[in-house]
């Protein structure tokens, strides 16, 4: 049953990533480009998460949460600079 769905979930999200990168270089204002770096970082986990069930490994999860964090900082950060034009005041 998983060697079915892997490749339905692979091609799943490979187009997810398609389309977010379609909003981050067409998103009509910043607000909209931080978003879909947000959702493509999102997305990106969720690739890593499945090579790591695919290739049935441990370590694409450890890669997967530091992924995470460093989305999360990024998506902080960006979003103070874009409210006060300085990330550290």
């Amino acid at each position: 049953m998983l060697s079915l769905v892997l490749p339905v979930a692979f091609a799943m999200v490979t187009l997810a990533m398609a389309l977010n990168l379609w909003r981050l270089v067409k998103g009509p204002d910043a607000a909209d480009r931080i978003l879909a770096l947000d959702t493509l970082s999102i997305n990106t986990i969720a690739l890593v998460l499945l090579l790591g069930m695919a290739w049935a490994t441990k370590a694409y999860f450890e890669a997967a949460l530091i992924i995470a964090m460093m989305g999360f900082v990024g998506t902080a950060a960006l979003c103070k600079f874009l409210l006060s034009g300085d990330i550290i005041e």
